[in-house]
């Protein structure tokens, strides 16, 4: 009996959920620095734009609002990973690392998907107020910039059910 015991407290040590707050962490600060370096860079752009083109501003702000949307991810997948931690019941190592995965993948997804609609949305909106034609083409561009974020996401949300804690027992 006293094996098993010993062999539980390795599986669940009481530095467990540091793994899982990081990945809560993770998701939510680099999803939202992501998003916003994506509003602020795109920001610039349409207040470029806008001081040639003023009636473009309203379209023009589809990045800002795409970029918003990356913080989302994050804060899903912190509500869901912080909501399998519970101070009254023991954590297993295998679901803090679960966690830390599953919130570093959404929110590094969400650090480049920023990135990328940031810089697409300062190029895309000036040349949106110099050739009205190219409106369709960045928004395609942006519409493949947030599904890197989605992935990211999807990822997490898959990693997230794997999270177990039946070894702490």
């Amino acid at each position: 009996m006293s094996s098993l015991i010993e062999m539980t407290q390795g599986y669940c040590p009481a530095y467990s959920p540091f793994f899982g707050f990081m990945g809560v962490a993770s998701a939510i600060v680099f999803s939202s620095a992501g998003a916003g370096y994506g509003t602020a860079k795109a920001g610039i752009g349409i207040t470029g734009a806008g001081t040639f083109r003023p009636t473009i501003v309203m379209r023009a702000l589809i990045p800002v609002v795409m970029a918003g949307i990356i913080a989302v991810y994050g804060l899903v997948a912190s509500v869901l990973i912080s909501g399998d931690m519970d101070p009254k019941s023991k954590y297993s190592l295998f679901s803090g690392c679960i966690h830390l995965a599953s919130g570093l993948c959404v929110g590094m997804t969400g650090l480049a998907a920023g990135w990328c609609i940031g810089v697409v949305g300062d190029v895309g909106v000036r040349g949106f107020a110099k050739e009205p034609k190219l409106f369709v083409g960045m928004v395609l561009i942006l519409i493949f910039a947030e599904v890197l974020g989605l992935y990211g996401l999807i990822v997490s949300l898959i990693l997230n059910t794997k999270a177990s804690n039946s070894m702490c027992q």
